[in-house]
């Protein structure tokens, strides 16, 4: 361990690893080994280290039962200078713990798609129920659940859909595709409330005035929450 830590680089990763979590770390002293780390006849032992610079990162214990121990952090640092591959399994498992930790962090964004998609089909099932009379043809259904669409993106988005297309032209895919993660999230909720006020027998100018109004509270509300903004942030990492 003595050669490992005779390495300047060794020294400087120690030193930072010191001042980011103990206080108490001696700056002076340590600037004094990184000038001498390297040369031919500098030494320097766990226990020097320690007595010089108080340091806490590494423990180095006398007696039968003694021996030299270190936190994890440090641990890793020396195993990764004995090993190569050590310092390639590390990597590797870096890798797909951040690669296990953002599917996670996705999974909220992914039931939020989901969750879209299941209010949708009790939009739909509440509007073929209450809206759609019977044997109508499939062309008038279709126009039926098409108003009912827009009435929801007129409540959310100010428009229509076919008024979001014209207006833009270069963009893929329609005006919910191109929706934030707050919108969807309204969105989901909307689809939701307006299935409710359709059994309730509320007439489309009842039900606009009321989702607009209730579109409006949500984003407010939606648009100060960190944890929704955080959800946003690994979305556009994802893409």
């Amino acid at each position: 361990m003595q050669n490992w830590m005779r390495n300047r680089d060794t020294i400087e990763f120690l030193g930072l690893w010191e001042q980011l979590n103990n206080p108490d770390f001696n700056p002076l002293e340590f600037e004094g080994f990184k000038k001498q780390a390297g040369a031919n006849a500098f030494v320097l032992s766990p226990q020097k280290w320690i007595n010089n610079t108080n340091a806490i990162g590494i423990i180095s214990k006398s007696g039968r039962y003694g021996g030299t121990f270190a936190h994890k952090d440090i641990a890793f640092e020396f195993a990764s200078w004995v090993s190569a591959e050590f310092k390639l399994y590390i990597i590797k498992d870096y890798q797909r713990l951040k690669a296990d930790e953002n599917s996670r962090l996705s999974l909220d964004w992914n039931l939020n798609r989901t969750l879209s998609k299941i209010n949708y089909r009790i939009h739909t099932d509440a509007i073929k129920k209450n809206l759609v009379p019977e044997n109508i043809s499939k062309k008038h259904e279709g126009i039926t659940y098409a108003t009912e669409a827009d009435l929801l993106n007129v409540a959310l988005f100010g428009k229509t859909a076919k008024d979001w297309r014209t207006e833009n032209p270069d963009l893929d895919g329609n005006v919910r595709d191109n929706a934030s993660l707050q919108q969807l999230i309204v969105m989901a909720n909307l689809e939701s409330l307006n299935a409710e006020f359709i059994k309730q027998g509320l007439s489309q100018r009842e039900r606009l005035i009321k989702l607009n109004t209730i579109a409006i509270e949500q984003l407010r509300s939606l648009l100060d929450n960190p944890s929704v903004k955080k959800l946003g942030k690994l979305e556009k990492d994802l893409e």
